[in-house]
């Protein structure tokens, strides 16, 4: 008896919700709409610190793994709590169904706050890039196990042409390979394996040695003290993406000083 893949089901869901955004705003309204918006804040450049590993704290209710994560939630008081800690960048989760989140958290948070914020979603298809873009979002998220390489370089060209940065993820030596063909100047190993959510640390141990200097890189899942922290910056990653460590924490702020030893 197989696992039953959790990426698939997420997808299916997601393709269900583009359909459902689409009727509500439509893709040559979100066209027109994202024209005039004020730039976006640099996400790469604020992540992006010489002798020092940056932490992009993540916002997010719940998850597949734990169902839910923080029965406490307010978006806006948890980016102010992070801001006040000093973390360089947020990440806000805004897929709805598994993780309980929402496009317009990216909104309300950035009205309260001067941090540069990432979409994290599954994004399929441009018209996600121009919600992204259109909620204020000043990053994207782009799973390399998702998308070919033709989609992957059309949405990010996309991005680029909206002033938007993104991180794109990988989970094995496959899709970095593919990832490595493409001008991609953030890359995000995610020790978590998406389809069937285990994490296991030795994925960043195994793909940052191929991953070439010149290349920012963003460790995700699995990350949980200061020892983590620490043998990852050791390795010369540019900036970890922390999210239930701190979600789970009664104190986050006292939980993000322990954890980055700051």
């Amino acid at each position: 008896m197989s696992k039953k893949d959790i990426l698939k089901e997420i997808v299916q869901k997601k393709k269900e919700g583009i359909l459902l955004a689409k009727q509500n705003i439509s893709e040559e309204e979100l066209k027109t709409q994202v024209k005039d918006l004020p730039a976006t804040r640099p996400f790469i450049e604020a992540i992006n610190k010489p002798r020092q590993i940056s932490l992009i704290a993540e916002i997010k209710k719940a998850s597949p793994s734990c169902g839910i994560i923080r029965q406490d939630f307010n978006p806006q008081e948890i980016a102010k709590v992070y801001q006040a800690c000093g973390v360089q960048a947020l990440s806000i989760l805004t897929e709805e169904y598994f993780f309980q989140g929402n496009i317009s958290f990216i909104y309300e948070v950035k009205s309260m706050v001067s941090l540069p914020v990432l979409r994290k979603d599954f994004i399929l298809e441009p018209y996600q890039v121009y919600e992204s873009r259109f909620f204020g979002a000043d990053a994207i998220l782009l799973i390399a196990d998702l998308l070919s390489k033709e989609r992957l370089t059309e949405l990010m060209q996309l991005a680029d042409s909206l002033g938007l940065d993104y991180l794109v993820e990988v989970h094995t030596e496959k899709e970095l390979k593919k990832v490595l063909g493409l001008k991609v100047p953030l890359i995000g190993i995610n020790n978590r394996d998406l389809h069937t959510l285990e994490v296991n640390f030795k994925t960043t141990e195994r793909l940052f040695l191929l991953i070439p200097k010149d290349k920012s890189v963003v460790v995700e899942s699995g990350i949980k003290n200061y020892q983590d922290v620490l043998f990852l910056k050791i390795l010369g990653v540019s900036a970890v993406l922390i999210g239930q460590a701190f979600m789970e924490a009664q104190d986050i702020k006292k939980k993000v000083e322990e954890v980055m030893g700051w």
